[in-house]
Order: structure tokens, then sequence, then C-alpha cells
């Protein structure tokens, strides 16, 4: 019995199925997206998407979709389905009785007499989608026909007919290849089974992609279809087809897709749903592994989601300190710039900090730690002195101002016509909060592993101290009961915000416990929902608690109500230490609710964000590093508290 499934009633109803999602990605990068029933929706959506190195390693995809038909009887039933504007054609939907998400997702079709089922799974270490077809029962034989729709272009971006596409193809063992433009991989389109290849070029213009409609975005492409794959098969018969960048043994694809299911394992479990789901998002690209922030089309090895993502993804999931490492030393490689010199999300460099802080308190490895990654924190450190940064400066008071006219120098970065929705200039709460943690932490570990009476613990000593002096009159307002969200040249900002959470959770914290309760009783009432953390309070002017509408609209509602999952990981921290295990049952019902959605938006995946007003539906990335990776931080906390 599969641990995810729809029926007959689900998959035929449009306005259900095209909102579920399947992801399947690869160590490779790879990744195949598509709706339950195979149907196109976003320009993300594809049966095989690819890094392509050339291109900066950045997403491509290759091939769009594959159409099936059977004839039988001299009758052809249409499988595939596509929308042209309003209208959706071939409606091969109707056909669909059974959709099993895993171990591999599953589409069972039944006309008349005869069942017909196709399985896909991508191949864990190579860019490549296998689709196997079975013949599970007919009356007689049928023959199948399989129509490739061609891509070859960015995952961010739509193609349209022209000139410049190499429409010719070759033959190869078991198929055919093309590649339609210069600098991309060939595509290696092969069957298992005797197959004839009836070359008949043409594009198909104007498939539309209702997401992108309904977003005001652009949603029309012409897609290259260079012809059709024709076999027969009999009741009992399979036959596997492959897409990929490398030229495969036909007579060995069955063999590889069977063993690609069994390396799929058994989801029987919530556990084994999220473990799996963060295997997936660690890249292990060239030997080089990278964490990328969400499917299908957030970027991998982004410095704030890899450092908040890092220790769930490796750590609470598989319990991989040297996964760990290795992770952060190829970041460390890669985000110099970010990291020691500028970065439009000025808290980012300082999560360092809370990523070693969750290392040592996993490993207890607390001077390995500082030996190998102390000069890293103590220059990113010294990186926010006067003169050096752009973009954020420490001020006489200890205090982070951050300021350039017009960005968002948070990670609340929407833009509106490029106008910052929330640019919150000035002394941000969040950012001194993770400032004054990563100070109080470097100052610790010199004095117990490195000198005591080196030159970085005089400098920064009496930074520790004016911060600690500073940071609760600067953001702290009795009258309100919690902490501003940013303090410019008008004086505190009250909006009621999240962003205060790192303030009160921090190992470090520089405000009172009676400061730290209040804030929670305030977010607690406000903010706090069974799928994260609103991003603004209900009782504000400016809340939007759906994210919907026009890409003006969301960029308004992103960070002005959407609830966030990461942000439970630090509501969780603060309110075991605050309750210890009494707040055990409040976690787990807090978890379960994401386990509630794993049939909606991306099935069997953890979403980015979630609207602000029940019934809290999923938004944004299918498959979040950041929320997968909360989710077992938190799993770990119950059960440490429960051990305890």
């Amino acid at each position: 019995m599969a641990f995810l499934k729809f029926n007959k009633s689900e998959l035929v109803n449009l306005s259900y199925s095209l909102k579920r999602e399947i992801i399947l990605a690869n160590k490779t990068g790879a990744y195949c997206n598509t709706s339950i029933v195979t149907c196109n929706t976003r320009r993300y959506h594809g049966l095989l998407g690819v890094p392509i190195d050339r291109f900066g390693g950045e997403k491509y995809l290759l091939l769009s979709s594959l159409d099936e038909s059977l004839v039988l009887g001299g009758r052809q039933f249409n499988l595939g389905i596509h929308c042209y504007g309003d209208i959706y054609e071939p409606r091969g939907h109707k056909y669909i009785v059974d959709f099993d998400a895993d171990p591999v997702p599953q589409v069972t079709y039944k006309i008349g007499e005869m069942v017909f089922v196709k399985s896909i799974v991508l191949v864990p270490d190579t860019d490549q989608v296998l689709i196997k077809y079975e013949l599970v029962k007919s009356p007689r034989k049928v023959t199948l026909n399989l129509k490739p729709f061609l891509a070859f272009r960015s995952v961010h971006a739509l193609t349209s007919q022209n000139t410049q596409a190499n429409t010719v193809g070759w033959d190869i063992p078991g198929g055919v290849a093309y590649n339609l433009y210069e600098g991309f991989p060939d595509l290696h389109l092969q069957l298992s089974g005797k197959a004839v290849f009836k070359s008949s070029p043409a594009w198909y213009n104007g498939i539309t992609y209702s997401d992108e409609y309904r977003r005001g975005f652009d949603c029309r492409e012409d897609l290259f279809v260079p012809g059709q794959f024709s076999l027969e098969l009999k009741e009992g018969e399979s036959v596997v087809f492959s897409a990929s960048v490398e030229e495969a043994a036909p007579a060995g694809l069955k063999r590889k897709f069977a063993s690609a299911v069994a390396k799929e394992g058994n989801i029987t479990s919530f556990r084994d749903q999220l473990v799996h789901c963060a295997d997936l998002l660690v890249r292990n690209r060239a030997g080089r592994k990278q964490i990328t922030a969400g499917f299908s089309w957030l970027y991998t090895g982004l410095l704030r989601e890899t450092l908040n993502a890092l220790a769930g993804l490796t750590l609470y999931a598989k319990d991989d300190p040297k996964e760990f490492e290795e992770i952060l030393d190829n970041l460390i490689h890669d985000e110099q710039e970010r990291l020691f010199r500028r970065t439009t999300q000025v808290e980012s460099p300082l999560f360092m900090t809370v990523a070693l802080q969750q290392y040592i308190a996993y490993t207890g490895a607390e001077k390995h730690v500082w030996e190998k990654y102390g000069e890293t924190l103590k220059a990113i450190i010294a990186s926010y002195a006067p003169g050096h940064r752009r973009e954020v400066a420490m001020q006489p008071n200890g205090l982070l101002w951050a300021q350039m006219d017009g960005v968002a120098l948070t990670w609340m970065n929407a833009y509106i016509n490029g106008r910052a929705v929330t640019e919150r200039a000035g002394y941000q709460v969040e950012t001194n909060a993770m400032w004054y943690n990563a100070i109080c932490f470097a100052l610790e570990m010199e004095a117990k592993y490195g000198d005591p009476k080196c030159e970085f613990v005089r400098r920064w000593t009496p930074v520790r101290k004016a911060i600690l002096e500073s940071f609760q009159p600067t953001f702290w307002n009795a009258d309100a009961g919690y902490l501003a969200d940013y303090v410019d040249n008008y004086g505190q900002n009250l909006a009621l915000r999240p962003n205060q959470l790192w303030a009160v959770s921090l190992d470090y914290s520089a405000v009172s416990d009676e400061v730290v309760s209040s804030v929670m009783r305030v977010i607690n009432a406000e903010l706090v929902t069974r799928r994260g953390i609103r991003s603004l309070s209900p009782r504000d002017p400016g809340y939007k608690g759906v994210y919907e509408g026009s890409q003006t609209e969301r960029d308004l509602a992103y960070h002005n109500g959407c609830a966030f999952p990461d942000l439970l990981a630090q509501y969780a921290y603060v309110s075991f230490r605050m309750m210890g295990k009494n707040f055990i049952k409040r976690a787990e019902w807090l978890t379960e609710g994401f386990y509630e959605d794993l049939s909606k938006h991306g099935v069997g995946a953890f979403s980015e964000l979630y609207d602000g007003d029940p019934p809290h539906e999923p938004h944004g990335a299918i498959s979040s590093a950041m929320a997968t990776a909360t989710l077992l931080n938190i799993n770990w906390l119950i059960d440490k508290y429960k051990e305890e």
C-alpha cells in the first residue's frame, strides 16, 4: 500500500489534480516536476531538467513532456494532456483511475477492459529519467505511441518557434538523439523494446501553463516535437523509456529502472518522508555537495538558505557530521564576497554562528569547531566594522545599522516595480540579535581554545558590552510588550513581526527574561499558526492573509502575512527552554499540520510558505530546504526532551 494515494474522482477533477505536483530529484541536481495527471502547469514543469555546467550550473529543461497514446482495434486513445489557452487537449486524465506517490509516482489508466500503468523514476546519480509502461490487462495486442515534447531552455524562461533550433536528430541504439541549440548537452531518447521512430518534426504552438497565467506571468510557449515512437505490447509486457544526457544501453534499461526503484526504499512514516525529502535537497554533482534551497525553481548553494538548513538536512536527518562540514566548507569557498565584503541580506553571514552552535549542540565537538572555523567567524565579525561593508556597519553603540536607499537588506526582500515592499532600513532586530550572538560565541570560544589576551578579544569585548547595554533600550517597547522590528531615524517601527524571535531564542540573548516572556506571549497570541509563524500580525492594516492573485498582490502578501515554517525552529528553541518537556505536546501539534498537507501542493514534500489565514494553504517552492530542515530540527528537539 502506497503512503500517499489519489483516487479516480480526485484525479479527473482538474481543479483538484492540477494543484497537486510530483517532484523527483537526484544527487546530480536533475529533477522531474509535473502535476499528478502529468499536465504541466508551470514553466518549471518538465520530465527532465538538468544543471548545465558550461552555463554556470543553472538548470535547463530538456524534455518537457511525453504524450502517450494507445491504439486498440483501430481506435486511438490519447493519454496526454495539454492546455491551449483555456482548452485542454487531449484530455487523457479522464482515463486515470489511480495514482500512487511512492516509492515512485505511478499512474494507472483504464480504458474498457484495458489497464495500463506508467511509472516514473529519476536515476539517482545520472541526468536521466526513466518511464516504465506496463500493459497490465488487455484483450489483445496494443500499439503504444510516444511523442516527446522538447524544450531546451532555462527553467525560468519560455521558448518560441524559431529558425535557430537544430531540428535534425540522429539515430542511436534503441532510439534517437537531438540537440536543439549550441552548448546544450545531447538528449538521448531510447526504449528498451523494439520500437520504430517516425520522424515528423513539428512545433506545437501556444501550450499554456495555467499557474503562470493565474499569476499574471508570460504563460505560453512553443515546444518542438520531432516525431513519434511506436511499438507493440501484449498483456503482461512492459517497456522502459529513457531520456538522458548520455547514451544508454537499451538492453539494460529495465534493470536500471528496477535498481532505481529499489534504491528509493519504502516510505512508511512521516519521518521516512522527511528524511527522503532532506536527501533530495543535498546535491552532489561531480563529487561536490551543496544544498538546493528548493524545487523546482530555487537555486543551489545560497548562503542564508544553506546555513539555515544545514544542520537539519545533515545532522538531524542522517546523523552525518562529515556531510555537514563538507557542505559548509564548499559554501565558505563559494561565498567569500557575501561572507566578508557585501550582501543584500545583511544577517546572512551571521547565520554561520547559528549553524556552528547547532553542530556543537549535536556533536559536542566544540574545540574542533573553533579550531577549524574560528578564523572564518572572526573575519565575518570584523567585516561589520566601519569601513568594510557599504550596506551595513557597526555604530558607536555597538549595534549594526543597515541602509541602502531603495534596497531591502534582509530576508524580507520582495520588490514591486523595483521598490522594496519592506525596506527596514536602520537597526534591524534580528540582525543585531545575531550580531550579539556571534560576538559572544566568538569571545567565549577564543577564551577557551585560543588566546584570551589576543587582539580580537581586546577589540570585541567592549563591543559585546556596548551591545548588551544598547540592545534592549533600543528595541524594547514596554507599552506594546514586544520588540520593535527595526529602529530608524524616526524611532521604533512597531509592526509586529517574527524577526524578534531571534532576539529571544539564540544561545546568547541581549534581553531580560521578563522581555522574553512578554515577547513570547505576544507571538503566541498573534503570529503562531499550525503551518509556521506569520510574517505580520493580522491586526496590522498591512496584513495580507492569503498569498494569491497577481504578482503585485502576492509580493504584498509575501512578507506581510504569509506563514513561514522555518521560523518555527526558533520558536521551538525558546519554548522548550521556557517550558521544558511540557512543550512536547505543543511541538508535536505544530508539526502534525504539515503532515496533513502532504497530499497538497508538492505531493510528499514540504512547502516554502503558507497562507497566514486558515486553512493555511501551501504556496511557494513545493519542496523547501528550510521547511524540511525545520521539521527535522523540531523532531530532534522533541526526542531530546523526551529522553531527558
